[in-house]
């Protein structure tokens, strides 16, 4: 394939197609009191998402290797659409929650997108190519959150859903007009080339490393963000609901650091450019915990103490994005017949890791407050560059070692 792929589709294209897993957690309250849901079923909606899209990671992502590229993008884009159009209704409470894993099932197409964009494109260009992509994807998860609480607030939390749905259909047209046919090299039987995750894992070593490192910096960015809003709205910082939104726009800063990633990797500076962001995340985390200690919160000016909040959000985000461009353009540049499955591997044990940061982080948040939380993101740091300087070892992807690096 030599035709070169529209970056600034595809980059707008995970952007707004990635809104689909956050959309619902600014709007949790709404929907539960809504649908009369009990407060544990209300936080089904976002988990059932979560779990929806890991869903299709690892059982529709590996069909990007078996089934023509372009057809398979667009019926999972429809089907996204269409599930966003059904929650946006009046429909039983069951029924919505049914919806929602759907909903995230379907979210899976921007791992389709990814893929392709590698393929279309030379190998010399193929980490600033990813690092745009990735851009978009995380300006989209950055700005979904606020976007929905404020279309909720004007419009109602049905509308943020009906939206959405119209957004994806538009993208639809947009792609159906740019999207190349892309039949996979090889063909076998979907139930083998599941099976076949397992033999990737084993036999690609950059692959394991990568996807590692993504998921324990991954881990360190879900357990920043998932609770900063708890000290923000505390003294001496006192954030309202759009003082915390704010917080959260000025952090989008941080994207630029994809394509930057990108281009140190395309000249063959990965490892170095891999371990700064690594340092980015360890001193991230400090800061943030110095700005959140008691020490600081009764002893700095609060001007201060979210300047050092916000530069750690800053550098948070600027490391973890790094991280994932770089490790995607290297599983990227491992089997051209299995970069489907390969992309769907790196980014459902990432997307594990961040699950687990969220969840250890909140029982840190119960026993030690915002300094638990920081040593525990502190901690996913420090296990990603410690896999810096890790052995590759031997494997398949042995030849693409020097390119990697």
């Amino acid at each position: 394939m030599t035709a070169p792929a529209p970056v600034r589709l595809f980059a707008l294209a995970t952007g707004v197609i990635v809104v689909s897993l956050y959309l619902p957690q600014p709007l949790v309250g709404l929907i539960g009191t809504s649908l009369a849901l009990s407060p544990a079923a209300a936080g089904l909606v976002s988990t059932l998402i979560l779990a929806g899209y890991a869903a299709g990671l690892f059982l529709l992502v590996p069909l990007c290797d078996l089934v023509e590229n372009r057809r398979l993008i667009l019926a999972t884009l429809a089907t996204n659409a269409a599930a966003l159009a059904i929650a946006a209704c009046p429909i039983a409470p069951a029924g919505f929650l049914a919806i929602s894993f759907v909903v995230g099932l379907t979210t899976c197409s921007i791992q389709m997108l990814v893929p392709l964009a590698a393929a279309m494109t030379v190998e010399a260009q193929r980490g600033r190519v990813i690092g745009n992509i990735m851009s978009g994807l995380l300006l989209g998860a950055m700005l979904s959150r606020p976007l929905a609480s404020l279309v909720a607030e004007h419009f109602g939390w049905r509308a943020a859903y009906a939206l959405l749905a119209a957004a994806i259909v538009l993208l639809g047209g947009m792609l159906a007009f740019r999207l190349p046919h892309r039949q996979p090299p090889k063909t076998t039987r979907y139930r083998v080339l599941v099976g076949s995750l397992a033999t990737l894992w084993r036999e690609e070593p950059i692959l394991r490393r990568r996807a590692l490192s993504a998921a324990a910096s991954f881990a360190a960015f879900n357990a920043f963000w998932s609770l900063v809003a708890l000290p923000l709205a505390a003294p001496p910082f006192g954030f309202g609901a759009v003082g915390i939104a704010v917080f959260a726009l000025a952090s989008i800063s941080g994207a630029i650091s994809a394509p930057i990633a990108g281009r140190l990797g395309d000249a063959g500076k990965s490892g170095i450019a891999m371990r700064v962001a690594h340092v980015t995340l360890i001193v991230a985390m400090l800061l943030a915990g110095v700005a959140g200690s008691s020490w600081a919160t009764t002893s700095l000016p609060r001007d201060a103490l979210i300047a050092m909040m916000g530069l750690a959000a800053i550098l948070l985000d600027a490391g973890t994005i790094a991280d994932q461009a770089l490790g995607r353009r290297a599983v990227n540049l491992l089997q051209a017949e299995a970069r489907g499955r390969i992309n769907g591997l790196f980014t459902g044990v990432f997307f594990i890791g961040g699950a687990i940061g969220s969840a250890v982080a909140g029982l840190a948040w119960a026993h030690a407050g915002w300094i638990g939380v920081c040593a525990v993101g502190a901690t996913g740091a420090l296990v990603a560059l410690a896999l810096d300087r890790q052995p590759l070892g031997e494997g398949a992807s042995g030849a693409a070692l020097q390119t990697c690096k």
